[in-house]
């Protein structure tokens, strides 16, 4: 029974531990994972809080974790880990029955892994838990109580480090479509081998007040007595074929789609700005540099917002009033930017680099090295030679 309850131990505390530091490498994208839950609920009121929840429930997974190899305060510690597998039991079991989610994130971005599996996971953890709980009270401290106290408490330092970290630097590990090497227009296409939806063509009839579908094969021999109702497409299995990057457009006030345009440029810039609650001010001497120097160097620099009104009449009174202002789908916007704003350098559609505007410096020093090609320079019309007129004598 010992062994059984160390080697339990040693599981769920390294994979607790694991998993809050795989989300905590991206404290944002498990709050919109939040989101997606609580607006399927109707309760979205709380989406203004899921950041600080995201951050709370991610250090406390890393702590937990380690309170249990620790065996420290034991009689806390296996209440709130039974309560917070019970409660991630639910949610996975709710986004596998539901079948509305693809990925429940609880591994985050990096680690995607079906509902189904994730519920799996969690009946385990359930089972692996309900034993620690029943024999908790065997569980001893490795170390004295002052020492397992400075041990969490650093750990607890670290875990809310790293999130305040790559909420102001964005991700260490970049798992997103995004991501530093990826070529836009690649991301945009629906990858080899994906599996279409399949559809099957169904016919609804009317009979004794009831309604039944029928396939084209399937006609029951008294249709003459049924009253038809409607030809409609019934999804009959789900299938994967989805680019990694969906509803990626830009546009400007006219709405012309300029994606492409920008995308086959040889360098661009891209400031993506998810909204404006970070106000301009707090960032637009780092960016004001950078679109400087890539002004010296003939780089073309452009703001990637949903709010287009708000950028034009926020950046009227700074430095930045010159820069081309582009519509693009929040959804893709808040996929890219991880911290508001987010720098993209592309290069014929590929990221070379990406940034936090805390980072302005790094960014300056890229555009530097680049070897921009110079502007061609449009063709004249040869002079034709002059026409030969005799001479008068």
């Amino acid at each position: 029974m010992k062994a059984a309850l160390i080697i339990a131990r040693i599981i769920v505390g390294l994979l607790f531990i694991f998993s809050g530091l795989v989300k905590a490498n991206d404290p944002l994208g498990l709050s919109y994972k939040m989101q997606e839950f609580f607006e399927i609920w109707g309760i979205t009121q709380f989406n203004g809080h899921t950041l600080w929840m995201s951050i709370v429930m991610n250090a406390f997974e890393i702590i937990a974790g380690a309170a249990l190899l620790l065996g420290w305060k034991m009689r806390l510690f296996s209440w709130l880990l039974l309560l917070l597998i019970l409660f991630f039991t639910f949610l996975t079991g709710y986004a596998y029955l539901s079948g509305k989610f693809k990925n429940c994130g609880c591994f985050g971005d990096c680690i995607p892994i079906t509902p189904f599996t994730s519920f799996i996971k969690d009946i385990a953890l359930t089972l692996l838990i309900g034993f620690i709980f029943w024999q908790r009270k065997n569980i001893k401290p490795l170390f004295s109580r002052t020492t397992s106290a400075i041990s969490l408490m650093l750990v607890a330092a670290v875990s809310f480090g790293i999130q305040w970290y790559t909420l102001s630097f964005l991700p260490v590990f970049d798992c997103l479509p995004f991501r530093k090497g990826n070529h836009i227009p690649t991301q945009m296409q629906i990858p080899q081998g994906a599996v279409p939806d399949s559809f099957a063509i169904v016919f609804v009839y009317e009979k004794d007040g009831k309604e039944y579908e029928f396939l084209p094969t399937g006609f029951p021999d008294d249709l003459s007595t049924y009253k038809f109702v409607k030809r409609t497409d019934k999804l009959i299995r789900k299938g994967n074929a989805e680019p990694p990057l969906k509803s990626f457009s830009l546009s400007g006030i006219t709405d012309i789609d300029s994606t492409q345009t920008i995308l086959d440029q040889d360098f661009a810039i891209l400031l993506f700005i998810q909204d404006f609650s970070t106000p301009v001010s707090s960032w637009q001497d780092e960016v004001t540099r950078i679109y400087n120097e890539a002004s010296l160097r003939n780089i073309p620099m452009y703001a990637v917002t949903n709010r287009l009104s708000e950028a034009v009449k926020h950046f009227s009174a700074t430095p930045l009033r010159d820069i081309p202002v582009m519509k693009c789908d929040f959804t893709a916007i808040r996929t890219a930017a991880r911290t508001n704003p987010t720098i993209f350098l592309l290069q014929k559609g590929t990221v070379i680099g990406k940034w936090s505007h805390r980072r302005s410096d790094q960014v300056v020093e890229k555009i530097q090295t680049l070897v921009v090609p110079e502007p061609e320079l449009p063709q004249q019309e040869p002079i034709p030679p002059p026409i030969d007129t005799p001479k008068i004598k």
